[in-house]
């Protein structure tokens, strides 16, 4: 097993990747749409960013600072995220969903000194009601001009458009992204520089990203998932860059598609569901797509018939978490057995083990576990230092998953082996859907579990114990869910409410959201 290749260099800097394809070649194209359009080149935003840079180290931040990062699909993102780990800032990805309380949370556990928000963000960052005692600078990007908040666009004027990035180490920190628990806050995942190197020498055999491809990825800043593809991949690749700046719409998405002769495609499973459904998928004309993948979660099997029926393209799955990156997919130019998650892109780094940390024989179902020595795993949980080597059985760290392989070496995927929820790709964690539905009134007891669904694959459902019980109606269930939109990430709210009288619980007390999930699966 070795993984010397994906190894960076000792003094390595992510920027570096970006730097080189330093051209007068269109680094993103843009629209919202409709009447909006644009692109820019690698030369002109690598300019900006260096402004960007020049400005933010004129105002005091220096290498290892948190930054808190709360963007929409804007170039303005790719040029905060580039200026800020060429500086050796380190970057919080932050979903413009989240709410004050989400946000409370990361700017004080990451003793943040910077927060750089569009005019939204800016709104709820300003409506937290807690000390924010390490947070010293607030920058609006969105060229909007708002109380308390220094000016993005502001910060660069007068800098100079040419800037070498700081010496950084490949373990330095560069980003600080939170993933949801199944109990208390969210996890503080820490990525080194030396992940990013790993990360795009990883993924190039999955996404098959060339120079002259024009790709369009999905996921929306403030995930991991944008960091791996929209961001990372696609311009450390040297290719262009797709935004679309509007809302999805099956047929919106495909006429895009068609228009603009995507040549990658990167979804969720929920959109390629979706466009699946579409009654006029069939008049489009996507022949433009040479690389189709998905990840998140499993995607459909018939899914990916309906597409390969028309089209002739398979959509190629691929699995990997915050905590890692891209550790097993179906590959290019490797066959694919429909309905597996792949192989896993190296011998030896993915196993399915035991309890005890002994490999399993084929067909039988274990923990999925990844290679403790893989470079594109992540260093720690931040300020929990004990809490990775807990997760670590033997040499191997366990993802939470669970799957099968097969004589041939290919993944199956079985199930989540904890309570974590994963709705069209969104990771939710049971305890924040429960924390803000205990928060009203009504409520006694409550849990959160997963319940399938046919469009996003799972959605939260939520079993609710109230004061009482005569209380439960139609118009409860809906100001229960707008109850939680209001405290937390409104993609987190319960789709589906079950006024129940008990909840199952072990002879300690705890309850056995297990018995809940079976129960949901077998009701489908």
């Amino acid at each position: 097993m070795d993984f010397q290749q994906w190894i960076a260099p000792e003094q390595y800097n992510i920027s570096s990747e970006i730097d080189r394809h330093k051209s007068d070649k269109i680094a993103l194209r843009w629209t919202d749409g409709q009447s909006s359009v644009g692109e820019i080149s690698y030369d002109e935003l690598l300019k900006r960013v260096n402004q960007l840079a020049g400005g933010l180290d004129r105002l005091g931040l220096v290498k290892g600072d948190r930054v808190l990062v709360m963007v929409p699909r804007q170039v303005e993102a790719y040029v905060i995220y580039i200026a800020c780990l060429k500086l050796g800032l380190v970057i919080i990805p932050s979903s413009e969903m989240l709410r004050a309380k989400d946000l409370s949370f990361r700017l004080n556990h990451s003793e943040a000194r910077a927060v750089i928000a569009w005019a939204e963000g800016t709104r709820e960052v300003d409506s937290i009601t807690e000390e924010l005692p390490y947070l010293r600078y607030r920058i609006d990007a969105s060229g909007q001009t708002v109380d308390g908040w220094q000016s993005m666009q502001a910060l660069t004027e007068g800098q100079p458009v040419d800037r070498e990035a700081v010496r950084t180490h490949r373990d330095d920190m560069a980003i600080l992204a939170y993933t949801s628990g199944t109990t208390g806050n969210p996890k503080g995942v820490v990525h080194s520089h030396g992940w990013g190197y790993a990360h795009l020498r990883i993924t190039s055999s999955w996404l098959d990203i060339r120079e002259t491809d024009l790709v369009w990825a999905t996921a929306a800043p403030g995930w991991q998932k944008w960091i791996w593809t929209p961001f990372l991949s696609v311009l450390g690749s040297g290719a262009t860059g797709f935004i679309y700046q509007g809302a999805f719409h099956a047929e919106k998405y495909l006429e895009l598609i068609q228009s603009n002769k995507i040549v990658v495609m990167c979804c969720t499973p929920t959109e390629y569901r979706i466009m699946a459904k579409s009654d006029a998928l069939g008049n489009y004309d996507l022949s433009s797509l040479r690389s189709t993948v998905s990840a998140g979660e499993p995607l459909n099997q018939a899914v990916i018939n309906k597409f390969q029926e028309l089209f002739g393209f398979i959509i190629r799955d691929g699995y990997g978490q915050t905590e890692s990156t891209l550790l097993i997919g179906n590959l290019k130019d490797e066959p694919v057995k429909l309905g597996a998650m792949g192989k896993s892109i190296a011998d030896g780094l993915v196993e399915i083990i035991d309890d005890e940390g002994r490999p399993l024989p084929a067909g039988e179902v274990g923990s999925i576990a990844v290679h403790g020595a893989m470079p594109a795993l992540f260093h720690e949980y931040y300020r929990d230092p004990q809490r990775k080597p807990y997760n670590m059985v033997g040499s191997y760290f366990i993802t939470g998953d669970r799957a099968s392989r097969d004589e041939d070496g290919y993944f199956w995927f079985e199930g989540r082996g904890d309570d974590i929820i994963i709705s069209s790709g969104y990771t939710i964690g049971p305890f924040e859907v429960e924390e803000a539905l205990l928060r009203h009134p009504a409520v006694k007891e409550c849990a959160a579990v997963a319940s399938p669904d046919e469009i996003r694959g799972h959605v939260v459902k939520a079993f609710i114990v109230l004061k009482d019980e005569s209380a439960a109606s139609p118009a409860l269930v809906k100001e229960l869910q707008d109850h939680v939109k209001s405290w937390t990430a409104p993609y987190k709210y319960p789709r589906k409410i079950e006024f129940i009288s008990d909840l199952p619980k072990t002879n300690s007390g705890k309850i056995r959201r297990i018995e809940l999930r079976e129960r949901e699966a077998r009701n489908q």
